[in-house]
């Protein structure tokens, strides 16, 4: 799930040696093809607190695009876009899970599961290659396998909102109320790079 196509997988095998040398994880890679001009999204933060600095956006970003230019994995001209997960973050990888446990989140298939692809609830952690989730409105904890999950992301609530802004006041952010409802990224640590092909 941090790569969604076999493109994204390859572009993510070359960035995550280079997170790792500057003590970060790729939480996700994107590259959205859908504008005249393609973006590369690359999602990333620290292992020992989840978050990340725009200092370390910068040099991600930097290093990435220094190895992109030498590897040119990319046709056309795209746009490098590193940045934190955001508060309603996507969750691609089975720590997520247990990290957000008691945070809701809406979670979706690749196929269907008693006849439907898609599930809202509370998050109750991971297990033996399970996501745990509380559905709306049943009683027993549900049982997804992580592997048939398509997607996957925290729902923008009052407690992630407190969340967010205790994880900004912590930086010495100021706090954001214009965020827009149900699609809040935090943008505080973008750092947009335009690169082009050499060939």
């Amino acid at each position: 799930m941090r790569a969604r196509t076999a493109q994204d997988r390859q572009l993510l095998e070359l960035i995550d040696p280079i997170a790792e040398s500057l003590g970060l994880e790729v939480v996700r890679v994107r590259l959205m093809t859908g504008s005249k001009r393609q973006r590369l999204q690359v999602m990333a933060e620290r292992p020992s607190d989840h978050d990340i600095s725009v200092e370390q956006c910068a040099k991600l970003s930097r290093a990435v695009s220094e190895v992109f230019d030498a590897a040119d994995p990319i046709a056309g001209e795209y746009m490098l876009e590193v940045s934190s997960p955001g508060i309603d973050r996507p969750l691609t990888r089975p720590i997520d899970f247990d990290l957000f446990e008691g945070e809701e989140a809406r979670l979706e298939t690749d196929r269907m599961i008693e006849g439907r692809k898609r599930f809202k609830g509370v998050l109750a952690g991971y297990e033996d290659g399970n996501v745990l989730i509380d559905l709306d409105g049943e009683e027993e904890t549900a049982l997804i396998p992580f592997d048939w999950l398509s997607d996957a992301k925290l729902v923008l609530t009052d407690a992630l909102m407190k969340r967010g802004a205790a994880i900004r006041a912590a930086r010495g952010e100021p706090e954001d109320d214009g965020l827009p409802e149900g699609e809040a990224e935090d943008t505080t640590t973008d750092t947009t790079t335009p690169s082009e092909d050499n060939a």
